[in-house]
């Protein structure tokens, strides 16, 4: 009897397989049209399968970049909206590093409003002594979103003046090793706060390409340094610098105004998309890099609405565009040719998982998810008791009340759209809601997986630092990376890198679905004062 049901199972994983090969076969020629579109308008890498590593754990996350930093030889790139108040291990561990390595020099770039709060614990206070001790190796810059200005400036408070824009992306690099994630560097992230973390080992190319990014930014950024080491003299060329406390936050560019900035942002921005594209499409003339069967197509794409650069949009309708196109071409006969009798038709759906923190689904996004059925959309969103605002005094502590509002908004929008497409299925909905729940837990994950069908491992994923809400389409400033698996070999095995890439794909969306639960909006009271805060602020959470 043993026997037997070892035999069926496996068969039952070997069907799985021949069937996980053959939907991705057959989806194929869509991934091929999606990413040569995308070849197009973004920068790309070829990236070996068996140079990436899926981390699963927050405290893997947090030991791998700890490991990382221990071994530093040139260059250390961190990029966050801020650094805990309690990370004294991280701040030793760099300083440790620095004082072995007398050629290694540390860049970071982070969030000023959220590292500048008052106390003194904040992120600016933490890194003084790093900067005293390597003045000339390590070098932190502050971005500051100018959508905060005038009078408003003066009168939000600290806790609150986040909401009109933050430097957003997450980028952890070291040498030519780089971790791509939506985690920031604190306590909560590195213990019980779920989020995604994808780890590039010896990639030269696309580390350059992050460091490069961040460089982009710090003319448009505050410089951090001690107060005692920067007297400011009483002239034009420092007059949007000041002095705080212990430290001075010194402006990089006199000739223009900190508030001013959008245009030569938006230029600097398009202009270093566009050479990195060319730099590649140059490569690629010229027979390099080797595009090998086991690499997968990488592509960036930065998202600053504030700033007139909306790859990510430009992205998700190119995404939907090529899906609807195969799903029409694949599964709709000629008008008039269906069967007498037959109504309707049924399509086996590719599978899409997207989940988000704070899920408030952009609107233009939402408009595609409900207007395109021809994809099965599962999406998580964290409960409220896995929102991070969960419990905080005062207002913000409504936040998650907020988020139920706005789901609830959303799903009475499935529900109006789904009987409109009765030909693709029942007249049920291709989208389900679900919600993330863990004793002790938070939850921050966000991105997409785009599978050929449900019975397969995905195919192309959307990770690192976006929301994929109004915030983070209109506000802050994201740096997320596509990334486009080729096909496997006709007989997969152990060995297959791209494989092996796929199933730790697949795994992570198990792993975040393990604790997933119905969600459970509808029959929460969602109070109208909170209403009334999210009509007002909205595009803010």
């Amino acid at each position: 009897m043993i026997e037997l049901v070892v035999k069926v199972g496996a068969a039952h994983d070997l069907h799985r397989s021949m069937s996980n090969t053959c939907a991705t076969r057959k989806f194929q020629p869509i991934l091929h049209d999606i990413t040569a579109e995308l070849k197009q308008h973004q920068p790309k890498f070829s990236i070996p399968a068996d140079g990436i590593r899926i981390l699963s754990q927050p405290s893997e996350f947090y030991s791998t970049l700890l490991d990382m930093i221990r071994r530093a030889e040139e260059r250390i790139f961190l990029s966050s909206l801020y650094i805990g108040s309690s990370e004294n291990e991280l701040v030793s561990t760099l300083m440790n590093r620095l004082a072995e390595k007398q050629s290694l020099h540390l860049y970071l770039l982070l969030d000023l409003n959220r590292s500048t709060r008052p106390g003194p614990a904040s992120t600016a206070a933490i890194l003084l002594p790093l900067l005293r001790a390597f003045p000339d190796r390590v070098h932190v810059s502050l971005f500051r979103s100018p959508n905060l200005r005038g009078i408003l400036a003066k009168i939000v408070p600290p806790r609150f003046n986040e909401g009109w824009g933050t430097w957003h992306a997450k980028i952890y690099g070291v040498d030519n090793d780089v971790i791509i994630s939506g985690a920031n560097l604190s306590k909560d992230y590195f213990t019980n706060r779920r989020d995604r973390y994808i780890r590039f080992t010896a990639q030269a190319h696309l580390s350059d390409y992050c460091f490069d990014f961040l460089q982009e930014i710090t003319p448009f950024s505050y410089r951090l340094l001690p107060s005692e080491a920067t007297p400011l003299p009483n002239n034009n060329t420092h007059r949007h610098s000041q002095i705080c406390g212990d430290y001075a936050l010194i402006w990089s560019d006199p000739e223009t105004h900190p508030h001013r900035i959008g245009d030569k942002m938006q230029q600097a921005l398009t202009s270093f998309q566009a050479t990195n594209r060319q730099k590649f499409e140059e490569e690629e003339k010229a027979g390099r890099p080797c595009t090998s069967s086991s690499n997968v197509t990488l592509f960036p794409i930065i998202q600053a609405g504030k700033f007139r650069v909306r790859e990510e949009e430009q992205f998700f309708q190119l995404l939907f565009g090529h899906l609807k196109k195969a799903a029409m071409r694949a599964y709709l006969p000629p008008v008039g040719s269906l069967p007498a009798g037959v109504s309707s038709i049924v399509q086996e759906r590719s599978l899409m998982d997207l989940t988000s923190g704070y899920f408030s689904l952009y609107y233009p996004y939402q408009k595609l998810f409900l207007l395109h059925p021809q994809v099965e959309v599962r999406i998580v969103a964290a409960s409220p008791k896995a929102n991070g605002f969960y419990g905080s005094p005062g207002i913000s502590g409504r936040i998650p009340e907020g988020y139920t509002f706005l789901e609830q908004k959303f799903m009475r929008a499935v529900r109006r759209t789904a009987d409109r497409f009765s030909i693709f299925g029942s007249g049920q909905s291709n989208i389900d809601l679900s919600e993330w729940e863990k004793d002790g837990w938070t939850y921050h994950a966000k991105g997409l997986w785009l599978s050929p069908s449900a019975d397969s491992s995905p195919v192309l994923t959307l990770f690192g630092s976006t929301n994929l809400n109004s915030r983070s389409a209109d506000i802050d400033t994201e740096l997320s990376f596509v990334m486009a698996l080729p096909p496997s070999t006709a007989s997969p095995t152990a060995n297959d890198p791209v494989e092996t890439l796929r199933e730790q794909l697949a795994r992570e969306v198990a792993v975040i679905r393990e604790d997933v639960k119905p969600w459970k909006g509808d029959s929460r009271k969602v109070r109208w004062l909170t209403k009334l805060i999210v009509f007002l602020v909205g595009k803010k959470l």
